[in-house]
């Protein structure tokens, strides 16, 4: 271990990820970065049916509102700057439209509601403790849309009252899909329009809060991404301009961390033979028309072929056709 790296070892897990798993993913920001990784990879994933969520209580309400499928209404929606939204959504899911607003809000909770049922994983990451309301309703918001400030009152959720909400999400979830696993993460993004202070006492909150619950559920289980950028690399040079998201350094060491605690020995084989193949699909040569590139590109087609013979139930078909039109543009 470095000298320059405090020494911190995570157990091995007894959830092994297999080749191809069904992984449903939601919570902040962050999941999407472990999200992109897993899908190039060839992992079935679902993220965010509501778009990135960041306290407890929109995520239990969105997990379940996929378990029942529940489709969105009129009422539901919000005629906001000029847009109708959701409470409940994300607002890249807003439209002028109201009918199609509801469709893609509609299309994406029943999506959702499919893949969970038959989903091996579930990863959950939370990003704060504190949830807004609407004071008018006492309804939970996910997003605000910037709404005036007026019209919401900021809560700080307690431990045991996000074990509670939670709890009650996983005994559903236990019904709905008995053989779903649920790994819980903790975002390691600072809140800072909270404040310093805030942000500590809502990340305390959320860690007493997952662990109190993975202790009780012997299917659920804490991964430290949090722990791993704040206490084991803890330096601003491993966060973005903004001193608040963690950079593509930072998210690849605990990416590396994840596929060590978590990838069976046959998907970090698979992973070390997929790296090459994903290099090779987002590389712009300078010279297309060279016989090297030619060789390359041949070469990768092979490696593709081959992992098609051991992983015949995966798709493969942007890899195919892919090098099918590369070679072709070349001849």
């Amino acid at each position: 271990m470095s000298a320059f790296l405090l020494p911190f070892k995570i157990d091995p897990s007894p959830l092994q990820l297999q080749v191809g798993s069904r992984i449903f993913i939601v919570g902040s920001c962050f999941s999407e970065h472990m999200s992109s990784r897993l899908a190039k990879l060839k992992f079935a994933v679902c993220d965010n049916p509501q778009g990135i969520l960041f306290n407890p209580i929109s995520i239990t309400q969105c997990l379940q509102r996929c378990m029942s499928s529940q489709n969105y209404d009129e009422s539901d929606l919000v005629f906001i700057n000029e847009l109708f939204a959701s409470w409940d959504f994300h607002s890249h899911f807003s439209h002028p439209d109201k009918i199609e607003a509801m469709k893609g809000m509609n299309n994406s909770v029943n999506r959702a509601h499919h893949f969970l049922k038959t989903a091996n994983t579930l990863i959950i990451t939370l990003g704060s403790a504190f949830s807004y309301t609407l004071k008018k309703t006492g309804q939970t918001v996910a997003n605000n849309h910037k709404a005036p400030s007026d019209w919401l009152s900021k809560t700080l959720n307690v431990a045991s009252a996000i074990a509670s909400h939670m709890q009650d999400c996983l005994d559903a979830l236990k019904i709905f899909n008995p053989q779903l696993s649920v790994i819980f993460t903790l975002s390691p993004v600072r809140h800072a329009r909270d404040g310093v202070i805030e942000n500590n006492r809502s990340k305390a909150q959320l860690i007493e809060a997952v662990h109190s619950i993975c202790e009780k559920n012997n299917h659920c289980f804490y991964f430290p991404a949090y722990e791993l950028v704040i206490d084991v690399l803890r330096d601003y040079r491993f966060y973005d301009i903004d001193l608040v998201h963690p950079n593509y350094a930072a998210t690849q060491y605990v990416w590396e961390k994840f596929a060590e605690t978590y990838f069976s020995p046959v998907c970090r084989s698979f992973a070390e033979k997929m790296h090459p193949i994903s290099l090779a699909l987002n590389h712009r040569p300078r010279f297309p028309q060279t016989e090297a590139h030619r060789d390359f590109l041949k070469l990768t087609s092979k490696k593709v072929d081959q992992l098609k013979m051991d992983f015949p139930h995966l798709n493969w078909e942007k890899e195919t056709q892919f090098f099918q039109q590369e070679l072709a543009k070349n001849l």
